[in-house]
């Protein structure tokens, strides 16, 4: 029976070292049964060998005690710990059994001081991975902070610059041309929506609280589209065709995604496409899922666009988490620009266990730039 107890210590331990296994599951085995081998010990008489043994299974037990305290939540941690340190200081029963009551109670409070220390040193360790913890998150949101203050200070001031100067542009003496006149109205617009953007952007590196009145409006969705390619060049026409009644069936991060595609793909057009004349916009469902596709008749890839660039690798990362995929790359005239999207995102943990292994998703051939 103590070959049996020593092996168990020995496994759980073993067991409590692997990855995503909380350590209160073999500590509480281990201790239960030692607790229970120790209780029967006097019943059965097993004392040869029994020292030995204790040596080979008080490490593990004490180092279970640690992981232990140091990793399990609170509740946990009482009880598991309890059982392994109790196990502990009970196991001189084995030997000293049978013998003077008060000279084995005395022994196995002395014995007790090792599950003391073990414990003792998982409480230290675990209020040095909670400062830890706090200092990384206290870092982090300072770098939000920083971010935050530059995008409002700087970012915002400029683009504040850009905007009242469109808006005094209009209204100088005299008539303006009229495509002078709507493309000055055109910048105020893409002014103000800019602003809004960074005032999102700075309420989420604040960490605004969502049932608050400072919450910012939600991004928009496939009912702005139509908005977004009203804003577009007027130099180059866009078509868009999306199904009818297809916003109701997203969620709103769906729904907010295909937004980022057909905006990521249009600011690619202006950017690295200038030649190109006509855009065409297509969002349809397919099945369970829906299909973004921008293509555009501006040549296709070339050396001189470069390679660089995040904007199509990030959108990608967004899309895949969402269990979707995205592709990019030339075809005969010009560049596509395709997204596939459930729509219904996948929960949480089915995002996690996609992008740890899941199928794979296509990549982009090629980022014909950077975001705007």
């Amino acid at each position: 029976m103590d070959l049996v107890a020593a092996l168990l210590a020995l496994a759980a331990m073993i067991v409590a070292f692997v990855p995503r296994v909380p350590p209160s599951w073999p500590a509480t085995a281990a201790g239960a049964v030692s607790i229970a081998i120790t209780v029967a010990h006097p019943l059965g008489g097993w004392h040869d060998g029994t020292g030995l043994w204790m040596l080979v299974e008080v490490p593990p037990l004490l180092v279970l005690t640690f992981m232990t305290v140091r990793r399990a939540p609170a509740p946990q941690a009482v009880v598991s710990a309890g059982l392994a340190g109790g196990a502990v200081a009970l196991m001189l029963v084995r030997v000293l059994w049978p013998g003077d009551l008060m000279t084995a109670l005395g022994a196995c409070a002395g014995w007790s001081l090792f599950a003391i220390a073990a414990t003792g040193t998982g409480l230290y360790a675990r209020v040095l991975d909670s400062g830890r913890r706090r200092a990384v998150a206290d870092a982090r949101r300072t770098q939000r902070l920083v971010l935050a203050r530059d995008l409002h200070d700087f970012v915002a001031h400029d683009v504040s610059g850009i905007l009242v100067q469109a808006q005094a542009a209009q209204v100088v003496p005299g008539p303006l041309p009229p495509q002078v006149a709507d493309a000055l109205r055109r910048i105020e617009e893409a002014g103000q929506r800019a602003l809004a953007a960074m005032d999102r952007t700075v309420q989420m590196l604040h960490g605004a609280d969502e049932t608050g009145p400072g919450v910012a409006e939600p991004l928009p969705g496939v009912d702005g589209l139509a908005r977004l390619v009203d804003g577009y060049s007027p130099s180059v026409r866009v078509d868009l065709s999306v199904e009818p009644g297809l916003e109701r069936h997203l969620s709103q991060e769906t729904s907010a995604t295909v937004y980022r595609v057909v905006t990521e793909a249009l600011t690619n057009v202006r950017r690295h496409a200038c030649e190109a004349t006509s855009v065409r916009v297509i969002v349809a469902r397919v099945e369970e899922s829906v299909r973004v596709r921008v293509t555009d008749d501006g040549g296709g890839y070339s050396e001189a666009t470069g390679r660089g660039g995040f904007g199509l690798v990030g959108l990608t990362e967004r899309v895949e988490i969402l269990g979707g995929s995205l592709s990019s790359g030339a075809e005969p005239g010009g560049w596509r620009v395709e997204a596939l999207l459930p729509i219904r995102p996948l929960p949480v943990r089915s995002r996690r266990e996609s992008l740890r292994g899941g199928a794979p998703v296509s990549r982009p051939a090629a980022d014909r730039g950077e975001p705007a």
